[in-house]
């Protein structure tokens, strides 16, 4: 594995990076036209009851024009159930550890809002980004040599907002009767909201979960803060709500996916970044762990700990070079 991201790592050429893993709540970056990013994940989830794993998670993800990201993520996932004494109230639980083929999730994202420094709040700020794909792209353009020099010191953009339709769906194995992941089809549908307030990055996440006859609807919120401390290094923490919004009637799931259970929750605050690996920018180092600050019971879905360690590859065209035009003062021409 590390021969073969070595080697894709040499030939590829830089590209966008983009939020998202290893943390939960995403972000409306895209990896940008033409671009892949390429996310291979080990992550663990686990409380005193069960423990649910990802070994890896393997998540492909391509830029279709400027504002338009295509995802397809696939795991191999693990379930953990472990061994609980009997009470008065129910008889002891044997532990056990299954493993399968994870669900299949896909999802397209559409930051349909970017706002960039020195313009109006409302001018060419909505779009598809969709004309890159044909070699035409319309950056701001500042109006006098004050603005250029204004933004070439600021990020492309200051304030975004997406969203991003993912759909969960079952591979035809048997994971789901053996009750490695729940059944499906299942939809979410979040909003997205990226700002830069000095030299800090806030990234904002709230979505639904649909559910289904076997699955709650629930809701899904994450605020990311942090720092990009430079070009190959950030640093973010991270709070993130995961609660049912219903419950279910028995009789329906297996396992710990099984319904009639009381509403759950799960609130955890995660700290992590990334960390570029090499000279071109290709491949990052991914780091997440964090833990539920609510009370953790045997009764409950709130973590002891959570984690995310994992590579990201970049992969697409040459940015191209934008000439840089030689400024020059009112009078300098008539000397």
């Amino acid at each position: 594995m590390v021969l073969f991201l070595t080697v894709l790592s040499a030939l590829s050429t830089i590209a966008h990076a983009q939020g998202g893993p290893p943390f939960r709540t995403d972000d409306p970056d895209t990896p940008g036209n033409k671009h892949w990013e390429i996310n291979f994940g080990w992550i663990g989830d686990r409380n005193p009851q069960r423990g649910a794993y990802q070994v890896p998670d393997f998540d492909f993800n391509y830029g279709l024009g400027d504002r338009i990201q295509l995802k397809y993520e696939i795991p191999i996932a693990i379930e953990e159930t472990r061994a609980q004494p009997a009470t008065p109230t129910q008889p002891a639980i044997p532990g056990q550890v299954i493993g399968g083929l994870g669900e299949s999730l896909l999802g397209i994202k559409w930051r349909f809002y970017e706002h960039h420094p020195n313009t109006s709040w409302l001018k060419n700020d909505f779009g598809t980004g969709l004309l890159a794909l044909f070699g035409h792209h319309a950056p701001p353009e500042p109006s006098d040599p004050e603005d250029l020099a204004a933004s070439a010191s600021e990020p492309a953009t200051n304030f975004s907002i997406s969203t991003y339709p993912q759909l969960y769906l079952d591979n035809p194995t048997r994971s789901v009767p053996r009750g490695v992941v729940a059944p499906g089809p299942n939809f979410f549908l979040p909003i997205e909201v990226n700002a830069r307030i000095g030299p800090i990055r806030l990234d904002g996440e709230v979505g639904y979960n649909f559910g289904n006859h076997a699955l709650p609807q629930s809701w899904g919120r994450g605020l990311l803060v942090g720092h990009e401390f430079t070009d190959r290094t950030e640093a973010y923490l991270e709070l993130y709500d995961e609660q049912d919004a219903n419950t279910l009637p028995a009789g329906q799931g297996i396992g710990q996916f099984a319904t009639g259970g009381p509403k759950q929750r799960e609130t955890t605050l995660g700290l992590g970044g990334r960390q570029t690996l090499n000279h071109s920018k290709t491949l990052n180092l991914l780091l997440m762990a964090g833990r539920s600050f609510q009370a953790i019971t045997n009764t409950n879905s709130q973590p002891s700990w959570i984690a995310y360690v994992g590579v990201q590859l970049l992969l697409g065209p040459s940015e191209p070079v934008t000439p840089q035009v030689e400024q020059k003062l009112p009078n300098e021409g008539k000397r």
